[in-house]
């Protein structure tokens, strides 16, 4: 199992190429954007996590207001500079000096939080009727890709702390992590948090996916000969491209009135 360490420590490591990041994770769907800003009482958002600002820059296309707090200064600064105020902390120490928001929101990035204290920080930040949404992309991969990953990182990675079975669906592993959301949202005295799903799927091509898998959390702390050897033992199995099925899911929840 992972340390609380060397959890924080990839929690603190997609910094190492903000700018393949940005440009190879996917944005969220229009459906979920347009759903969070429908059931907030206005249009001023903090965004928990922010990365690069990916959904941020959403958010503002929508017409947002909207600040960001990211512990990992590199993913800040990159966020900067295309046009998302950003602001560099854990949510958890994150002084809000008497500013509140419509929204609290957090795309793939609630899961560093701690689920209880940020709750709380969030119940502290926002205004009457305000909402809290924080949103993951999941999928499985096809299993000839899936299990060519987990040969070849187990071999490569043997000290690996995080569990790579691409038996286990994806959707059963982050329930634990969206039921951790909800019970601190409970906590934190919100409205009965909701589950949002949004189906979707995206064609990569190998290259594509070559790119974009190095942007992960077991990855980004990997030597470049490791990642190397990664992304040489999984290409075979990749093909020209494959299809991936996505679910987008968001544990949601209006603050109760106050």
């Amino acid at each position: 199992m992972p340390t609380s360490e060397s959890f924080r420590a990839v929690a603190e490591s997609f910094g190492v190429d903000p700018a393949g990041y940005d440009r190879n994770r996917p944005a969220y769907p229009e459906a979920l954007i347009t759903r969070i800003l429908a059931g907030s009482p206005g249009r001023d958002l903090l965004d928990v996590g922010v990365g690069t600002g990916i959904e941020a820059r959403q958010f503002q296309a929508a017409g947002c207001t909207v600040l960001g707090v990211e512990p990992d200064a590199r993913m800040a600064e990159f966020a900067r500079g295309t046009g998302v105020e950003t602001e560099v902390s854990t949510f958890e120490d994150w002084d809000p000096r008497g500013r509140r928001f419509d929204a609290v929101v957090s795309g793939t990035a609630w899961h560093w939080v701690d689920p209880v204290r940020g709750a709380a920080k969030a119940a502290e930040v926002l205004r009457p009727q305000g909402r809290v949404a924080a949103f993951w992309h999941v999928f499985d991969l096809p299993q000839p890709i899936g299990e060519a990953f987990a040969e070849v990182y187990r071999r490569v990675v043997p000290d690996n702390p995080f569990t790579v079975d691409p038996a286990r669906s994806m959707i059963d592993l982050y329930q634990a992590q969206f039921t951790r959301t909800a019970d601190g949202l409970r906590q934190a005295g919100f409205d009965e948090p909701e589950q949002w799903r949004y189906d979707w799927e995206r064609f990569y091509t190998r290259d594509e996916w070559l790119e974009l898998l190095p942007t992960h959390g077991g990855m980004t702390r990997l030597t470049a000969r490791q990642r190397a050897e990664v992304l040489a033992g999984v290409a075979p199995a990749l093909g020209d491209g494959f299809t991936l099925p996505y679910a987008t899911v968001a544990v949601t929840a209006r603050i109760s009135a106050r």
